[in-house]
């Protein structure tokens, strides 16, 4: 069988997109996911957490000191933390998910005390937490608590972002 020059041609698959590199900040949200999930689970003390975080995978890729912040800030917070998700939540913060609450704990740590994040940024990055570790739809709950929190953990910012969009 012969082809004819004007015989069309199948186009060509498109190249796949190369994974964009993961930030240092989201390596280090990840691998702290990772240490409140087993802190969440076991109740072990966040120091063995730490140190076994510390031999994971890609942990010397990782933001340590913003690792540091967020594994230990959380579980030293922890109740001031499931006291402000608690006024936004559907059921107590002790029913949800490990995954779902060690996710929202991260969000709203980082709207509590990293105001080099914009609110914007740490909502988002707990919601891709949430759609990495978490169920299918979780990332939708976490996206609806953490906004609203926004409201009582940064006022201000969240409404100069509402005046901005008008």
């Amino acid at each position: 069988m012969s082809t004819d020059a004007s015989t069309p041609k199948p186009a060509a698959a498109p190249a796949p997109r190369a994974a964009k590199p993961k930030s240092a900040r989201r390596r280090a949200r990840e691998i702290a996911l990772q240490g409140l999930y087993q802190w969440l689970v076991s109740g072990e003390e966040a120091g063995v957490i730490e140190a076994h975080m510390r031999e994971q995978d890609g942990f010397d890729k990782c933001d340590k000191p913003h690792f540091d912040s967020l594994l230990h800030g959380c579980i030293l917070e922890a109740a001031d933390l499931d006291a402000v998700l608690s006024k936004h939540v559907d059921r107590k913060t002790s029913e949800l998910s490990p995954i779902e609450h060690g996710v929202l704990m991260i969000g709203a740590y980082e709207l509590k005390h990293c105001m080099d994040v914009p609110y914007k940024v740490a909502i988002n990055e707990a919601v891709e937490l949430a759609k990495s570790f978490g169920g299918t739809d979780g990332h939708k709950y976490v996206n609806g608590v953490l906004d609203r929190a926004a409201v009582d953990l940064r006022p201000a910012e969240v409404q100069s972002m509402r005046n901005k969009a008008r």
